[in-house]
């Protein structure tokens, strides 16, 4: 129960308040639909509540309402009679069995804290029942009851894993998984599995190592978004994305593709996608992760790899922009003979030579989460220039490394003396996708059910539907519109048809599915403004009931769709997209794919279970793992096996297009 509003929401979601009187629009924020809180104005004369604003800056440049160009540093706090209008609002008490008073807005927190026998009671009960069992239930989950037979053990510290190119299943911790064929390894004409040219055999080198991960507010989310699961073609539990300013990016050594093999010591290696989100949604100050991580295809051996690590330290710097365009005074290069990004120079006085915690020759391992361990110089410095304040570094020391073979073409500078009003970084420009639907017969729905309901509803004009949505087609996973919540302000929450994570279709004959979050929007709002209204909604139901209540342990998380409730729409409302991959002549594709038709199992969709470092997948940074492949070179490849879409991948020598539907991981 939130202690402003009295309401029982989500920490991230909106405060909840019973209005005495129809909030007039222009008080109304046109991205979340409910009265402003903490109002921001943009330039262009809109305004919008803090929060939901800052969000949205953060994948869009524009402005909700107009579209016109916009940056969240243009825009300032609303005037103090706007704030003062909002405060005043009347409102009802939430507790209307024990106070029916009202009161102006701004006055509720106060009357709950001090003076509301309703509020004074529920804290009462709340502590009677909580005392006698809180110790517990604080301990976290230790153990996972499974019938699956233990896997092997995996070395933990750091330890190699090398792999001979031949092998498929590299990322399978040494079990056989069926169906595993791994287009990563391209065979040359002599049959050798090879890369490039030389004597030494090709190997992808994986490493597992622990990760201590600590959070300052327990319930804090990690900020990373996760596919897989025993009960996907995936297995295992993928990290697909790391969000920004999140507390996994400031850490720094987590990255996309990494594997989650056990969290607080609970090998989740072998559970079910639920199952792995409850364990790491679980809240503390402290959280222990074992995972397995690409380190890309290497020509030296094992020994020479470890005898090379030894001095190596691993080295956290922050450094702090007072903004966006503030220079950090440092010399970024290449070396001619390994992968990455070494630090060159620190300009005299600029923000890392005052620092003091940076040195010349370190390698730049990734920079606020961005993993660039195959990265370049441009990348580093494109992160740099556009990260407004915290800037999270994390680097390799060896002590007695030369830079005698850097590579000057290949730097980039973050200091005053550059030329370009960015930085001096080059801003590379990515390829337009193709915004096509890819309609096809698709039965992949394990788990999951699908229920079409037509939902048709009487209210008063003025009544509001009160619902959050979701998605739309601009969204940058391009997901069709979802609700997010239902406020029990309004006429669907009196319904009770209407359910978060129901798939809107239609609202009075108006098709939904291909609208963006705007167009979806303003197509709910003038439609409810009629006395009747008609929704088709798609509802997505689990078959198991054994899996556990997430929505219970999400108090503190933004709460969008789970990724494996994705897999269960039907194919009409996925966003298909085509992605173009070149490579050289003795490159891999560099991705390993599961699924695909077993008899066993029937027909099951191909996802993206691995990208390697340093190849062509892993540089064109659209593929990502959890994507489903439906098309290659524009060949369904619904219905066929491994062995049947393999050695289509193999015979595109230099170019190929992935058809590909691509689904938010859940996020943790």
């Amino acid at each position: 129960l939130c202690c402003e509003c009295g309401q029982f929401h989500l920490l991230l979601d909106n405060h909840l308040y019973n209005f005495q009187d129809e909030v007039d629009d222009e008080l109304i924020c046109h991205i979340c639909l409910q009265p402003l809180l903490q109002p921001m104005d943009t330039p262009c004369g809109h305004t919008y509540y803090f929060k939901w604003l800052e969000n949205f800056m953060q994948e869009y440049n524009f402005c909700p309402v107009d579209r016109k160009k916009l940056s969240f540093q243009q825009c300032h706090k609303s005037s103090l009679l706007v704030r003062n209008l909002l405060d005043k609002l009347i409102v009802f008490c939430p507790f209307k069995a024990e106070c029916q008073q009202t009161m102006q807005r701004c006055e509720l927190e106060a009357h709950l804290q001090n003076r509301c026998p309703g509020f004074k009671k529920y804290k009462s009960e709340l502590q009677r029942k909580k005392n006698p069992i809180s110790k517990g239930k604080e301990d976290p989950p230790t153990k996972l009851e499974t019938n699956t037979p233990k896997d092997p053990e995996v070395p933990s510290g750091g330890s190699s894993l090398v792999a001979e190119s031949s092998a498929a299943a590299v990322v399978s911790l040494g079990t056989a998984e069926p169906g595993l064929v791994n287009p990563a390894f391209e065979e040359t004409e002599e049959g050798e599995s090879l890369i490039q040219k030389g004597n030494y055999r090709t190997s992808l080198v994986a490493e597992t190592t622990t990760i201590e991960i600590h959070r300052e507010d327990p319930e804090e989310e990690l900020g990373m978004r996760i596919v897989g699961g025993k009960d996907t073609p995936l297995g295992n539990i993928v990290v697909q994305e790391v969000l920004r300013d999140s507390v996994i990016a400031a850490d720094g050594r987590i990255a996309p593709g990494d594997h989650i093999l056990e969290v607080n010591g609970v090998n989740i290696s072998s559970v079910t996608h639920c199952q792995a989100v409850s364990f790491l949604r679980h809240p503390g100050p402290v959280l222990h992760l074992m995972v397995l991580q690409e380190k890309g295809f290497s020509n030296k051996t094992a020994q020479q790899d470890s005898t090379s690590a030894t001095n190596r330290e691993v080295i956290h710097v922050t450094l702090i922009k007072r903004d966006r365009s503030e220079p950090l005074g440092i010399k970024l290069i290449r070396k001619t003979d390994e992968a990455g990004i070494f630090i060159l120079d620190l300009l005299e006085g600029g923000l890392a030579a005052k620092n003091g915690k940076l040195s010349r020759n370190d390698r730049v391992l990734s920079i606020n989460g961005q993993d660039l361990r195959q990265g370049t110089p441009e990348a580093a410095a494109q992160i740099i220039q556009t990260t407004e304040s915290r800037v999270n570094f994390v680097v390799l020391r060896q002590p007695g490394v030369q830079l005698s073979d850097l590579v000057e073409d290949g730097s980039a500078s973050n200091n005053s003396s550059s030329s370009s009003s960015n930085g001096g970084s080059p801003v590379h420009h990515r390829r337009r996708l193709d915004q096509n639907h890819y309609r096809r017969k698709s039965t992949y729905q394990k788990g999951y059910i699908n229920h079409e309901k037509t939902v048709a509803i009487k209210k008063e004009p003025k009544e509001s539907l009160g619902i959050t949505i979701g998605g739309g087609r601009d969204n940058k996973n391009k997901l069709p519109i979802y609700v997010t919540s239902v406020q029990p302000i309004g006429c669907l929450f009196r319904d009770g048809r209407i359910k978060r994570g129901d798939v809107l279709l239609s609202i009075n004959g108006i098709d939904l599915t291909h609208l963006n979050y705007y167009e979806a929007v303003s197509a709910l709002k003038s439609n409810a403004a009629s006395h009747s209204v008609v929704l088709k909604a798609l509802e997505i139901l689990s078959l198991n009931s054994t899996e556990p209540s997430l929505d219970i342990k999400e108090q503190g998380f933004s709460w969008s769709p789970l990724w494996i409730t994705w897999l269960g729409l039907p194919s009409y409302l996925h966003f298909c997209q085509d992605i173009v991959l070149s490579k050289g002549n003795l490159e891999s594709w560099g991705f390993s794919i599961v699924g695909g038709f077993e008899e066993s199992k029937g027909n099951q969709p191909f996802f993206i279970k691995t990208i390697v470092p340093g190849t062509p997948a892993f540089r064109d940074r659209k593929l990502k793992c959890g994507d489903e492949i439906v098309a290659v070179n524009g060949v369904p490849a619904i219905g066929m096996s491994n062995s049947e879409l393999i050695p289509m991948l193999k015979e595109q020598k230099n170019k190929v297009t992935l058809t590909v539907v691509s689904w938010p991981g859940s996020l943790v």
